[in-house]
């Protein structure tokens, strides 16, 4: 028998297990960013996770995210450093697979560019969509179908932002610096694929977190 689905908080992550993540994220961004292949964009990609990070910590005693939460976060900023240590469009997942497995997973998936980036959005929507759920409900009365829509909300909105500012960076960083920040290796619609990742990802990850939440325990 399925037990009802509760809105209530999961509780917050032990103080061990954040400082153990934090550790995590500090080495590997340190790490990723002594050599990375352009500094420039490189400072550029972190700005945000560093603000988010920095957020964290600033509202540490007022507001902590649960264990999930936070893991899921860890993992999104993990594969957020790895593309901006290469650029997003120039980390060479292809060749890390075919020298694992043999196999090219670009030729293999009838790829023609590098898909790393939409990696990065897609991620963003399976991997924050829970976060951001976690502080519409700690802060909003919302709740159930209002939550999960709002939840989506705010990813789009985000996505749209990012993009808004990929737009703005692109535009006056120089061709170079441009090119790398944006990443749209001459996709007209880039933009609009990685919102629409990015919303699929949160639906997808809602739905299934949703499921889990409901199995017998």
């Amino acid at each position: 028998m399925l037990v009802r689905v509760s809105d209530n908080v999961a509780q917050p992550a032990d103080t061990r297990v954040e400082a153990l993540l934090l550790a995590g994220f500090v080495c590997l961004t340190i790490a990723l960013g002594l050599f990375p292949r352009s500094r420039v964009d490189w400072l550029l990609e972190n700005v945000l996770a560093l603000a988010l990070v920095l957020t964290l910590l600033l509202a540490h005693r007022r507001f902590r995210l649960s264990t999930l939460s936070l893991g899921m976060l860890f993992a999104f900023l993990c594969i957020h450093e790895v593309g901006a240590h290469y650029t997003y469009s120039r980390v060479p997942y292809d060749q890390w697979g075919t020298l694992l497995t043999g196999v090219s997973v670009n030729k293999m998936l009838g790829l023609e560019r590098n898909h790393y980036d939409r990696l990065v959005h897609l991620s963003y929507g399976l991997l924050l969509v829970w976060p951001m759920r976690e502080v519409l409900l700690r802060l909003t009365p919302l709740r159930g179908a209002w939550l999960a829509l709002s939840t989506l909300n705010v990813v789009l909105a985000t996505s749209a932002l990012y993009e808004l500012i990929e737009w703005v960076g692109g535009a006056y960083l120089g061709d170079d610096t441009g090119q790398a920040f944006v990443g749209a290796q001459n996709d007209p619609w880039d933009s609009q694929k990685d919102m629409a990742l990015a919303l699929f990802g949160a639906g997808l990850s809602l739905l299934v977190l949703t499921r889990w939440r409901r199995a017998p325990r």
